[in-house]
């Protein structure tokens, strides 16, 4: 799917932020929920699991823990719960979203009192299917969840499956979340703006060939002129993949690169020696995503 500047990496997710997320195969659907559960609890957050009705508890529990080990510690401590629709709106037996904003409000302030820094919550979205909730009841829901994400102690991921839902109601949940994830952990995209090129995900050595054609498609672009590569929504840089950006950055000809960098990835280049080189600047705000 279209990646643009509302797109991030699960492994980057916070508190605070409504996300969106699809999948189209089960091996995607338990990947993304694993990755978003085990950074959770090594955060110190509580977890909460909803998984598509038609999905055993005792099954979420295998899927998500044979991505994660974290997860399957947690879930023996009871950091990490799995949670049907139908229990949140509880004694309601039809879905109402003021019922369910109050019980993920007083789920959220019990996480609090047991010491977590918060309450993270991961929902399989076909639960719309199974109380029987149209299109328009089901946007009007995500749109009335906003408040509870203004304090930055509740954070969610709705994931969407494709093979369920028609695809312009996929693409009307992208663009009306804040928030959109990468279709999995460990990819790579990019996308061009205006200002340059922006990469988000892992630049390792599986994504590679990846990370150099987008460089090389900037770079061309940019022909003589200035070029921005935004690297600040990267999960991980391989050294492999920032000597690359150096090399073609170098026989590109353009008169300037701005790198936008975290302060971890303006290290390894500067250990690659970036500071003899009068045409790359960096730039690496502290706020920088």
């Amino acid at each position: 799917m279209r990646v643009d500047a509302h797109t991030l990496a699960v492994e980057q997710l916070e508190l605070g932020q409504h996300a969106f997320a699809y999948y189209d195969d089960d091996e995607v659907r338990w990947e993304v929920a694993a990755a978003f559960t085990g950074r959770g609890c090594a955060l110190g957050h509580k977890v909460i699991i909803v998984p598509d009705p038609a999905v055993s508890r005792q099954e979420a529990w295998q899927r998500i823990t044979a991505w994660s080990g974290v997860a399957e510690q947690a879930l023996t401590a009871g950091q990490v719960t799995c949670a049907s629709m139908r229990e949140i709106i509880y004694p309601d037996t039809r879905f109402s979203a003021a019922r369910q904003l109050v019980r993920l409000r007083e789920a959220t302030e019990g996480a609090r009192r047991e010491g977590y820094a918060g309450l993270r919550l991961f929902i399989d979205m076909r639960w719309v299917h199974d109380l029987g909730l149209g299109t328009e009841q089901m946007l009007a829901w995500e749109a009335s969840a906003d408040e509870l994400f203004a304090t930055a102690q509740f954070g969610a991921v709705c994931s969407y499956d494709r093979r369920a839902f028609e695809p312009e109601v996929v693409e009307a949940m992208r663009t009306g979340h804040p928030v959109a994830l990468l279709g999995r952990p460990g990819d790579l995209r990019a996308y061009r703006s205006d200002e340059g090129c922006h990469l988000i995900g892992d630049a390792d050595i599986a994504t590679r060939p990846s990370f150099r054609a987008a460089l090389s498609a900037a770079l061309d672009a940019a022909a003589t002129g200035s070029a921005l590569i935004d690297l600040s929504r990267l999960c991980f840089l391989s050294a492999g993949c920032a000597a690359d950006l150096l090399r073609l950055g170098a026989a590109s000809g353009c008169q300037q690169v701005v790198v936008r960098c975290s302060a971890v990835q303006a290290r390894m280049l500067r250990r690659l020696g970036v500071g003899s080189l009068s045409w790359l600047v960096l730039e690496y705000p502290a706020d920088a995503r």
